[in-house]
């Protein structure tokens, strides 16, 4: 596909631009309003195909608790009594049946996983991702931190928890994670994909050792990455930063033709998997 039209849906995904100025400018760029819309279902997330590990799946349990008013999905092994814990952090499209998807595939690899739905005092995640944008824009930021800390806590806390906790994010949970780990001095690992980095000036306050995926062609949120590498060397953290050439924002996510890419959401995740045990078993 077009890398222009794909930078276009990028945009407009990321509030630049509402969905009529965004079907007005893939018109010119497709050449016809009926090419337009023929590539609509190619840019959009079919969430027909989020269930790489299904509900009901053997080697999982699954239940929705409430941590403070934030609701989430927990997923975790069938067999077994404590499991180290991970938070799964949401697009800015709220807990999608993607992202419940990547929840039950680490309690498959051996964690307690949750994915917590941010937009739960705002009344839950809705099927319109237009709607489900603006609710994620309006969030209040402190607020929403302190939610994602009050999560962390609650699963250390849980019986069936090792009292050790992570935290994974994608896109906009990519960049929560990045400012959790900033806040959260008992966070004991982070992995952000293609998240938006904190202030320089705040990365002193990282304690939990850091995996950072970005995508080759995100110019948008690749444009910090210098001067986060830069702060994380000065302050001296442990962290692995991963560039994948060639592959676009949301590489990770299979539900989206334009922009998922196997090879490097496999090798990405054999890495978050990898780190995930290293640093919470």
């Amino acid at each position: 596909m077009n890398q222009r039209v794909i930078d276009l849906f990028d945009r407009y995904t990321h509030g630049e631009m509402d969905r009529r100025k965004f079907l007005e400018k893939l018109t010119l760029l497709a050449g016809s309003s009926a090419a337009a819309l023929a590539l609509l279902p190619v840019l959009e997330n079919n969430y027909a195909k989020a269930d790489l590990l299904p509900e009901g799946d053997p080697r999982i349990k699954t239940e929705t608790v409430a941590v403070q008013g934030i609701n989430v999905y927990l997923a975790k092994p069938s067999s077994g009594e404590k499991w180290p814990a991970v938070l799964v952090i949401h697009e800015n499209r709220g807990l999608n049946p993607h992202i419940k998807d990547v929840t039950r595939r680490l309690a498959a690899e051996g964690f307690l996983a949750a994915g917590a739905d941010f937009l739960s005092t705002a009344g839950g995640t809705p099927a319109d991702e237009d709607k489900a944008r603006e609710m994620i824009g309006a969030l209040d930021k402190a607020a929403t931190e302190a939610a994602a800390r009050n999560v962390v806590a609650a699963l250390r806390a849980r019986p069936d928890s090792n009292g050790k906790v992570g935290a994974v994010g994608f896109c906009w949970g990519g960049g929560l994670v990045n400012r959790l780990a900033v806040t959260d001095p008992t966070l004991d690992a982070a992995i952000a994909y293609y998240g938006m980095q904190p202030d320089a000036k705040d990365v002193a306050g990282i304690k939990a050792p850091l995996l950072l995926h970005y995508a080759g062609l995100d110019e948008r949120i690749n444009a910090g990455i210098a001067a986060y590498e830069a702060a994380l060397k000065a302050a001296g953290k442990t962290y692995e930063l991963n560039v994948y050439d060639g592959v676009n924002h949301a590489f990770n996510n299979d539900t989206n033709a334009a922009r998922y890419d196997k090879a490097a959401a496999d090798l990405a995740w054999s890495r978050s998997v990898a780190f995930l045990h290293k640093t919470l078993g």
